[in-house]
């Protein structure tokens, strides 16, 4: 496991090269945050971004999504994978919204995961780029990262959240998910990931580095 030192040089670092990382799913409102997250389970921000811009353009509010009704969602979103579920999670939600919260998007985990489609790191992900709230949102390149790396361990999502949230130093909280995800995105990557250009390689545990990865 990296130690509390070489953390917090890692996050540090990822500060210095990115200070304010925001999220690359496209949206206009909190709700439309809302919708592009439910959206982009197991698909990319790229195709749900592309699928959106039409969406967002006639449905920003939940009002207007509940306008729009199901069929026609599905006409924008069908390029997206679990499409037809994702619609009916969509507009259950919306409905959700109007009847039980004034069209308001809630800012609890609690009444978060109420919602159709919402699990935990929907909530997330929501409550930290919507409410700026610290929250850990563990996806893919999260956990691959978080065990790959020795920041935080854990066997699913969870056990890494859970180890993340005691590790990482509050300072760097708010922004730890973005950094980690962009970092798995496009620097530590499944397959092969490009030791040689990481900028805080000197502080992770991976024993499989690829080539020419030294100190910078």
């Amino acid at each position: 496991m990296m130690n509390r030192v070489a953390i917090n040089e890692f996050f540090r670092t990822l500060q210095a090269q990115n200070p304010h990382p925001q999220t690359e799913l496209a949206y206009s409102n909190t709700y439309t945050l809302l919708v592009a997250v439910v959206l982009s389970a197991q698909a990319t921000d790229v195709g749900v971004n592309k699928a959106t811009k039409a969406l967002f353009s006639v449905a920003d509010t939940p009002e207007k999504m509940l306008a729009l009704g199901e069929e026609q969602l599905k006409s924008y979103i069908k390029t997206i994978g679990l499409y037809q579920t994702k619609a009916k999670n969509v507009i259950a939600l919306s409905q959700a919204l109007v009847e039980q919260h004034q069209g308001i998007v809630p800012d609890t985990r609690e009444e978060l995961e109420k919602l159709a489609g919402v699990g935990r790191k929907t909530a997330n992900v929501v409550l930290n780029v919507a409410f700026g709230q610290p929250t850990m949102a563990v996806d893919t390149h999260i956990f691959r990262v978080s065990n790959r790396t020795g920041l935080g361990k854990g066997k699913n999502p969870l056990e890494v959240e859970l180890s993340l949230e005691k590790r990482i130093p509050k300072e760097f909280k708010q922004h730890a998910h973005h950094w980690l995800i962009l970092h798995g995105r496009y620097i530590c990557k499944a397959r092969t990931p490009e030791c040689p250009k990481c900028v805080v390689r000197e502080f992770c545990q991976y024993k499989e580095k690829t080539a020419g990865a030294g100190k910078l």
